[in-house]
C-alpha cells in the first residue's frame, strides 16, 4: 500500500488567492494617451486658428489629467477589478469635446450671433469643463457610495415613480422652459437642467427590477402566430403602458428624442430577458405607429419629418431644414480626411453648433476617418458595457448593464443619425461630446454604474480556508 496526500485542496486555495488581474495598470497607460490625444487636438486648433500654440494649453492639459488621475486612484482603490477601458475611452470622449467646445467658441460668427441677440458672448468650453469635473465627482460618489449594485433592486417602484417625476417636470409652469420647441428643461437656481438625461438611468433601474421578476411569464406564456410569439393579453400590458407613456413624452414635450430612447430601451432589455423576437418586432412596429400617428398633427414634429425628407426643400423658411441641410454640408466637405481641426465651417450652423450638431464639426475637420473613429470609441464602450453584462453573475446586473449600454447606443445612434440625415432629428445630445452639464454629468454616472457592475463580476471570490482533513486524506492503491 501506498499514501498521496490530495493536492486539490491546495490548488484550490492557491488559485482563489491568486485571483484576477485587475488590469489598473493597463488602465493607467491608456488614461496617458486619452490625456495627451486631446491636448495636441487643442494645440492644433490654435495653430489653425491664429498661428500660435494656445496660452491655456498647459492649462487644459492639467485639468484633464487631473480628472483622469483622480478618476484612476479611485479606481484602485474602489473598484481594482473593474474594466480598463470604460474610463479611458470616456475621458478620451470628454477630452475631444472639450477641444471642439473651445474651438467653436473662438469663431468670430458665434460671438456676433450671441451679441446680436443677448447681448453678450459667454464662451461654453469653462462651463463644460466645469461640468465634467461635476460629472467625474458623481462618478467617484458611485463607486464609493454604491458598494453592491444588487442594492438598487429594492428600489425597483420607488426608481419608477422617480423616473416618471423627472420626466414631467418639465411640464409645470413656472419650472419647465421651452428651448428650440421642445420641452425638455428645467430652470433650478438659474441653471438649465435636462432631468431626462438622469432618467434615463433611474427608469432602467425600474426595467431591471420589474423583468428579472415578470420575464418567465412574458417569455413562455404565449401563443404561436405566423412564426411570432405573441404575448397574452394581460402581459402585453407593460409594453402598451410603456408605449403610451413614450407617445405623451412626445407628445407634450415635442421631444422625440427621449421617448425613441425611453421607449427603445424597454425593447431592448425585454429582449434581453426573454429572447423572444416577438417583442423586437412588435416594438418596431408600435414605434412606428405612434411616431406616424403624432408626426401628423405635432406641428413641431411636422416640421423635422419635412426637413428630413427633403432638407433642402424648405431650406429659406424653416430654421429645421436650415440646420440640417447644413449639416449635411459640413460632413460632405470634411471628405475621407477632413478639413483639419479649426478650419472648417460648422459655425455656419448657428447655436445648434454646441449642441447636437457639434458632431458635425467632427465630420467636417476630421472627415469620413475621423468620424468612423469617433463611432469606434463610443462601440468600444458598448462592447464593453455589453461583455459586463454578460459577465455578471446575477440577472438583475445583467438586465442593467445591458439596458445602461443600451441606453447609451440609442442616444448614439438617434443624435448621430439624426445629424446625417439618416432619421428626423431629436434634439439630445451626443454623449460626452456636446456641451451641456446633465449628459455630461449622466454620462459620467452611466460609466461609473457600468464600472461598478464590472468590479463585481471580475472580482475574485475570497479563497476558501486550508481544510488539514483534506491534506490528511489517504489514497489506498493495490
Amino acid at each position: 500500500m501506498s499514501s498521496t496526500t490530495n493536492p486539490s485542496a491546495q490548488h484550490t486555495s492557491t488559485i482563489g488567492a491568486i485571483g484576477a488581474p485587475s488590469r489598473r495598470n493597463t488602465e493607467l497607460a491608456l488614461l496617458v494617451f486619452a490625456v495627451v490625444i486631446p491636448a495636441f487636438a487643442y494645440a492644433n486648433v490654435g495653430l489653425a486658428i491664429d498661428g500660435s500654440v494656445p496660452s491655456g494649453l498647459l492649462a487644459y492639459g492639467l485639468g484633464i489629467g487631473l480628472l483622469a488621475g483622480v478618476g484612476h486612484l479611485v479606481m484602485r482603490k474602489f473598484a481594482a477589478y473593474a474594466d480598463p477601458l470604460l474610463l479611458p475611452l470616456a475621458t478620451l470622449l470628454n477630452g475631444l469635446g472639450l477641444v471642439v467646445i473651445w474651438r467653436l467658441d473662438q469663431s468670430e460668427r458665434l460671438q456676433n450671433l450671441a451679441e446680436r441677440q443677448y447681448g453678450v458672448f459667454s464662451p461654453s468650453a469653462p462651463n463644460q469643463l466645469l461640468y465634467s469635473a461635476v460629472g467625474l465627482a458623481l462618478f467617484v460618489a458611485v463607486l464609493v457610495f454604491l458598494k453592491d449594485h444588487r442594492i438598487l433592486q429594492r428600489y425597483t417602484y420607488i426608481s419608477m415613480m422617480g423616473a416618471l417625476v423627472l420626466l414631467l417636470l418639465p411640464l409645470v409652469p413656472g419650472v419647465g422652459a421651452d428651448v428650440f420647441g421642445a420641452k425638455i428643461w428645467i430652470s433650478v437656481a438659474g441653471f438649465s437642467i435636462q432631468p431626462g438625461e438622469f432618467a434615463k438611468i433611474i427608469i432602467a433601474i425600474f426595467f431591471s427590477g420589474y423583468l428579472m421578476v415578470k420575464r418567465d411569464a412574458l417569455a413562455l406564456a404565449s401563443r404561436r402566430f405566423m412564426g411570432l410569439y405573441l404575448p397574452r393579453g394581460r402581459d402585453l400590458g407593460p409594453i402598451i403602458t410603456i408605449w403610451a407613456v413614450s407617445l405623451l413624452i412626445l407628445i407634450f414635450e415635442n421631444d422625440l428624442g427621449t421617448s425613441l430612447l425611453f421607449f427603445g430601451m424597454f425593447v431592448i432589455m425585454l429582449y434581453v430577458a426573454t429572447e423572444r423576437t416577438s417583442w423586437i418586432v412588435i416594438g418596431l412596429v408600435m414605434s412606428a405607429a405612434g411616431a406616424v400617428g403624432v408626426a401628423s398633427f405635432a406641428s413641431h414634429v411636422q416640421a423635422r419629418v419635412d426637413a428630413w425628407l427633403d432638407p433642402f426643400g424648405c431650406y429659406q423658411t424653416s430654421g429645421a431644414c436650415e440646420q440640417i441641410g447644413q449639416s449635411i454640408m459640413s460632413f460632405g466637405s470634411g471628405g475621407v480626411v477632413g478639413t483639419g481641426l479649426g478650419q472648417g465651417n460648422s459655425d455656419l450652423i448657428g447655436f445648434a453648433a454646441n449642441s447636437d450638431f457639434v458632431f458635425s464639426t467632427f465630420g467636417e475637420e476630421l472627415g469620413l476617418a475621423g468620424v468612423m473613429a469617433m463611432f469606434l470609441l463610443y462601440g468600444l464602450i458598448i462592447e464593453r458595457g455589453v461583455r459586463t453584462a454578460l459577465a455578471a453573475r446575477d440577472p438583475f446586473g445583467k438586465l442593467f448593464a445591458i439596458g445602461l449600454s443600451g441606453a447609451f447606443a440609442l442616444q448614439v445612434f438617434v443624435v448621430a443619425g439624426g445629424v446625417m440625415g439618416l432619421i428626423p432629428l431629436t434634439g439630445m445630445t451626443m454623449p460626452f461630446l456636446a456641451a451641456g452639464g446633465s449628459s455630461v454629468i449622466a454620462n459620467w454616472a452611466l460609466i461609473g454604474i457600468l464600472l461598478r457592475i464590472s468590479d463585481t463580476a471580475r472580482r475574485p471570490a475570497p479563497a476558501p480556508a486550508s481544510n488539514p482533513d483534506a491534506e490528511m486524506t489517504q489514497v489506498v492503491r493495490p
